[in-house]
Parts: C-alpha cells; structure tokens; sequence
C-alpha cells in the first residue's frame, strides 16, 4: 500500500495536518471558480476564495464572514524548513492568540509549564469543529490568561510565554 501524501496548513498562525485521502473524503463541492460548500460533521459550510498567490500555496478564505489566512505545505515545503536549521523555531514569542472567534473546550498546559514545539496547548471549538492549538516554539508558560468554557475573540490573548 503506498504511503498517503501528507500536507501542513498555517491558519492564521496556527498548523493544521492533513493527508490527501482525508482531503479526498471531504463532501466538498466547487460552486463557482472561487465559492466552495462543505459538510463537515453535519454542518454545512459555504466558503470563497478571496486571495491566492501565484504557486496556489498561499491562500485568503471567507468562511461566514471571517478571512483566514492560509498557507499550505507539502512534504517538499516542510523538508525544506527542516533542512534551513529550524529558523522558525528560534522566534521569540510572547503569547499564543486565538486564531478565529470560538470557545476554548480545553486547557492542556498550566502556568510555569515547560513546552516544546508541537505541545498542544488547548482546544478550541470554532465552527462546530474542534482544533488542538500547537506551540511552535520550546517556552515556559508564564499565565494562561483563558478558562475552558470560555468564549475567545479573534486574536484574543489565550496564554502568556516567558
């Protein structure tokens, strides 16, 4: 069985992984040459192309009402950031922001935590779908600033990093 093609999305500042047979079994249907439908767990969700670059790889989304900015990695792309020593790992970050508008369902870290890069840091619930917000940097948690069952703002403070 030949392995999947795996792919990397940065939304709005946070990474989402996901393979070509999951993109394959997405209920997607092109309306337009830039509006798009979903359903998604029961949910229908209708979006348009707002923006793209010319390689396709970075992208500007309306999904009711809200723009995300997207970019898209292949295994080419990431092996690339791999091999150029991991340069976005050495920024300095001071805080993790909520990428879209939702309700934190789970708080992963505590205050004076050690992370590291790839340590999920809570879930947000935003759009009837669940995502696991990663840390993409080592850093110690100074204050997590959110509750779980709290509704966040897009690019409300969620945690404080030393």
């Amino acid at each position: 069985m030949a392995a999947t093609k795996s792919y990397q999305a940065l939304v709005n500042g946070f990474t989402f992984n996901f393979t070509k047979t999951g993109l394959d079994n997405l209920d997607l249907v092109k309306s337009s040459p830039s509006e798009f439908h979903l359903i998604k767990d029961h949910r229908s969700i209708n979006a348009k192309l707002v923006e793209t670059d010319s390689t396709g790889k970075k992208l500007k989304i309306e999904v009711e009402g809200e723009i995300f900015d997207i970019e898209i990695k292949d295994e080419l792309d990431l092996l690339l950031e791999i091999m150029e020593l991991g340069s976005a790992s050495n920024k300095l970050v001071k805080e993790i922001r909520a990428p879209m508008p939702g309700l934190v369902l789970e708080i992963a870290i505590t205050d004076g935590q050690e992370v590291n890069e790839g340590d999920k840091i809570l879930i947000l619930q935003a759009m009837k779908m669940e995502n696991s917000i990663i840390i993409h940097t080592r850093a110690k948690i100074r204050k997590v600033v959110v509750t779980a069952g709290q509704a966040v703002e897009k690019g409300q403070v969620l945690v404080e990093l030393e």
